[in-house]
């Protein structure tokens, strides 16, 4: 019945759209497994993942099914499909973008990004999308955030010790130290920064808000409705068979962390604990210009080779902390690796402060030559 914002803002610039991608339901996966319509084969190897939630939207790209996507990203959700498939990915700063439109999944962290094959154009997608929207409340004007002057030389921080740990695959550092001293070449200077370990705050602030904001969907009110012998059962078998297993895990587990008795000790210590992440940030800001890692431990699984959601969940460890703070990032390419005999595409993480997504396109560019 209505566009979206950034669709409606598209339109206005005559972007031509030829298709809707798949993802995982309700923006809630890494891999499009929890897609009703089935996983996203990866097009380096139709074996493997594209990796999510906007899996769809990365692979599109890659394959050459169109020149840009959109996806939204609430922990990853565009950098690590776009890691996974080889292009690349930003997800804007917290309010850059309008959400109007977009179904809420973890309204604190959610976020509209692009998705293209090079930097640029990127760049031309994020530029025709951002700015203010009086349909959303949370968008920010270009002064919301002190004006960011750069260092003399610009200088890259990077916190070894989370990209040193076991966790990170092996191919995954080597070509991460590769980037290092690519970039060094390049003549930015690289420090070392302290960064802490955040899945356990964002899975818990993502929970709660999943909780929160899919309670709508009762098959009353809102979304699907399934007839039961009473009103109670209409709400339970609409619910039951309304969302999928993963969706169903994130409103348990939230409302758990929500109820008497524990939103104290889950739900309040994490937004305290995001508080003081959001300094660490601003203190390791005044010393560093962007921050780098992998954006990925691992390149692309085979599909079915996480069945475990929790070891899916650990996959996030160096794109949440965006989201966390609300800091732009993006993904690039950084070259491909070989694993188990097939070559896949790695991709690094550059991550800017507040507002300054000129800095990461500029940075983006220098490295990949454009």
């Amino acid at each position: 019945t209505y566009d979206a914002t950034v669709i409606k803002k598209l339109k206005e610039q005559g972007a031509i759209f030829i298709g809707r991608t798949n993802m995982d339901e309700f923006a809630l996966g890494g891999s499009t497994e929890n897609s009703a319509f089935g996983v996203t084969h990866n097009p380096y190897d139709l074996d493997r993942v594209s990796g999510g939630t906007s899996g769809g939207s990365a692979a599109s790209v890659s394959a050459g099914l169109s020149l840009v996507a959109l996806g939204s990203d609430t922990g990853g959700s565009v950098r690590q499909p776009s890691s996974f498939c080889g292009v690349v990915g930003l997800k804007p700063t917290y309010g850059k973008v309008s959400r109007s439109g977009l179904i809420a999944a973890t309204s604190s962290f959610d976020v509209i990004g692009p998705i293209g094959k090079t930097v640029s154009d990127v760049e031309i997608v994020f530029n025709a999308i951002k700015g203010q929207d009086p349909l959303d409340s949370t968008t920010i004007n270009e002064n919301t955030y002190p004006e960011y002057k750069k260092k003399g030389k610009i200088v890259i921080g990077v916190p070894w010790s989370l990209v040193s740990q076991d966790g990170v695959n092996s191919v995954v550092k080597d070509n991460f130290n590769k980037s290092v001293e690519n970039f060094k070449s390049l003549g930015y200077e690289i420090k070392d920064i302290d960064l802490p370990n955040a899945l356990a705050l964002y899975y818990i602030t993502n929970f709660a808000e999943v909780s929160s904001n899919l309670a709508r969907f009762d098959g009353v009110k809102y979304g699907l409705h399934l007839s039961g012998d009473n009103l109670l059962q209409d709400y339970l078998i609409s619910r039951g068979r309304g969302f999928g297993k993963e969706v169903r895990r994130r409103i348990l587990l939230g409302t758990y962390v929500l109820s008497a008795g524990y939103y104290d000790s889950y739900y309040g210590k994490a937004q305290s604990a995001r508080v003081s992440l959001r300094k660490k940030f601003e203190e390791v800001f005044s010393t560093v210009d962007i921050i780098l890692t992998p954006t990925s431990p691992v390149p692309a699984w085979k599909i079915g080779e996480k069945s475990d959601p929790l070891s899916m969940y650990l996959e996030d460890i160096f794109s949440v902390t965006a989201n966390i703070v609300g800091i732009p990032a993006m993904s690039i390419p950084s070259g491909l690796g070989n694993f188990g005999g097939k070559d896949l595409p790695i991709g690094i993480q550059i991550m800017a402060p507040h507002n300054c997504e000129d800095l990461l396109f500029e940075i983006g560019k220098k490295f990949l030559n454009e």
